[in-house]
């Protein structure tokens, strides 16, 4: 059953909605501190009264910044969504294990779940919509993606009127930030990751970072957002940014480039089919998002009726991602107090009425310009080589640039592309890795077609 008004304490005429956490990390601490910071400013506008209940945790005794009762701490997550009296679940612990369990039986109960878990919900999304429709309960993700930038709401809420052929944009802080060091301050990747370690910036398993994982999840969501579908890993194409060097920022710059961790989702409304990726990629700098520097986060997104729309803002930390759970917070009282309509399905879901499903775009249809590096023997005919084998595939070289490595024998190639196609360029990597001649594997990077 949903929830009733009935079943929390009231106070005059207004409600009582008690808040129950999971997790209660960095993020739900800042979420606890600024709830209760500007309490009566946030009660006024929602015409309902905030309990800050009681968050789980993993252990008691930890101390924290935000200081609690002891009754208010427990290290039984069951014991908040158990709990009757709680309205609202933040589920701030990550995973998808028991954080799954914990909010699938939330919202069995009828409750509103508050989640910042991005890999939680590209995983496990449709059996979550599908539980909180059956019971009653609502899932509310805003800060799912992008941090503190409103894009979840921009997409269901102010762009509802369009649909969008383009979104792509910057999604995750620690590899802005660390590419923004490399450009800025000349320093190898490797050095820069081991120091953002020390500093925790990264996730614990680095890779969600560094190799495009944590911006898939993102892609993900915002790809079933703005079409209704739930695109796989496999059917997506995820690269990271592990093997960006000196000399690619250096060669990017004199191209009037710079190198950004992009996440794309594309649709081609002729075919009624989607293509979802993520890369590093060589950003025009007359594009806004090319300027955009350090932590900070940006999306792009194109509707076919208001044309392109930015936002920018920072993409992670405690103050950001506690600002959009917070803006949840307040939905989800509203959506308690039956002020606003239920929001658990995106504008673009497939079925009676609307777009019929979308299929996944073949590679050989997605086109770009590509960047390509090779480290090679240097001898006479290796480019010839290299020309050779990107000609059989119909890759047509725009430029070439030949240094020599500082290790005698070995140099470096660097060559750009006319616009080709994602299979075309796959199969030329494919081959050119088994040359003689290469003593690394190939580097790709693709150039960014669009523009601010």
């Amino acid at each position: 059953m949903a929830p009733v008004l009935s079943r929390s304490e009231t106070a005059g005429s207004r409600r009582t909605v008690r808040i129950g956490f999971l997790g209660f990390g960095t993020v739900g601490q800042g979420v606890w501190k600024h709830v209760r910071e500007n309490r009566r400013r946030l009660e006024a506008r929602l015409g309902a009264r905030l309990e800050l209940a009681r968050a789980a945790v993993r252990q008691a005794g930890k101390k924290r910044g935000v200081a609690l009762d002891a009754g208010q701490l427990t290290t039984n997550g069951r014991e908040i969504v158990e709990d009757d009296s709680i309205d609202i679940v933040c589920e701030l612990m990550g995973g998808t294990g028991e954080a799954r369990e914990l909010t699938l039986e939330a919202l069995r109960r009828g409750k509103v779940v508050i989640s910042a878990n991005k890999a939680l919900l590209c995983e496990h999304g449709e059996e979550l919509f599908a539980t909180a429709r059956k019971h009653g309960g609502q899932y509310f993700f805003e800060a799912s993606v992008a941090g503190g930038i409103p894009i979840i709401k921009a997409l269901r809420e102010g762009l509802v009127a369009n649909r969008f052929p383009l979104i792509y944009g910057i999604l995750n802080g620690t590899c802005n930030y660390l590419l923004t060091r490399m450009e800025r301050e000349g320093l190898a990747f490797e050095p820069l990751l081991e120091e953002a370690r020390a500093l925790g910036f990264v996730e614990a398993d680095e890779s969600l970072d560094v190799d495009g994982w944590d911006t898939a999840h993102k892609a993900v969501v915002l790809a079933w957002l703005a079409h209704g579908k739930w695109v796989r890993y496999d059917e997506m194409v995820v690269e990271g940014i592990r093997k960006v060097t000196q000399d690619d920022i250096a060669h990017a710059r004199s191209l009037g480039y710079a190198i950004k961790l992009l996440a794309v989702v594309k649709r081609d409304f002729a075919s009624n089919r989607l293509f979802v990726s993520v890369h590093p990629a060589l950003v025009s700098r007359r594009n806004v998002l090319a300027n955009l520097d350090g932590p900070y986060n940006g999306v792009s997104v194109t509707g076919d009726i208001v044309g392109t729309t930015c936002y920018i803002g920072r993409g992670a930390g405690q103050d950001a991602t506690s600002s959009a759970v917070i803006s949840d917070i307040a939905d989800a009282v509203l959506w308690l107090q039956r002020c606003e309509p239920r929001r658990d399905e995106p504008s673009a879901s497939p079925g009676v009425g609307r777009e019929p499903a979308c299929g996944i775009l073949p590679l050989e249809n997605v086109e770009s310009s590509f960047y390509l590096r090779l480290m090679v023997k240097d001898a006479a005919g290796v480019l010839a080589e290299v020309a050779s084998v990107m000609g059989r595939h119909l890759v047509s070289i725009a430029t070439v640039l030949q240094k020599t490595a500082a290790t005698p024998g070995r140099a470096c190639l660097i060559l750009t592309t006319h616009v080709t196609n994602e299979r075309a360029m796959k199969n030329t990597v494919e081959e050119l890795a088994g040359l003689e001649s290469l003593l690394e594997p190939p580097f790709l990077l693709r150039v960014a077609a669009f523009e601010e």
